[in-house]
């Protein structure tokens, strides 16, 4: 991977962090649900992410949300969005900063 791949996958990372389940007041990549990042030489974002649970209801709006402010980024031609359920997402995937703020700690 060459800088300006790593320069967006730092940019993708730093957007995920503005994506949160409506529901948890933590953002999508501090609670683990982001499985996969990878960034091709033409600038299309690949991302493997997961929900907390296989039928999230704001499943649909966190994947649009991902999606619209990926794309956003310079450089990103296009976002696809792989929704993967293996490994099944749990709890010991979040940060420290998401389990205390959930409580975990």
């Amino acid at each position: 991977m060459d800088n300006k791949e790593l320069d967006i996958e730092e940019k993708v990372v730093q957007m995920l962090r503005t994506v949160y389940d409506p529901e948890i007041p933590v953002d999508v990549y501090s609670l683990g649900l982001i499985y996969r990042i990878e960034v091709s030489d033409d600038g299309i974002v690949s991302i493997d992410l997961t929900m907390t649970a296989p039928n999230c209801p704001a499943a649909d709006f966190i994947m649009e949300d991902i999606r619209q402010k990926v794309e956003s980024i310079e450089g990103v031609k296009a976002a696809e969005l792989n929704l993967v359920f293996e490994p099944e997402w749990n709890q010991d995937m979040m940060s420290e900063e998401a389990k205390l703020e959930l409580g975990f700690l």
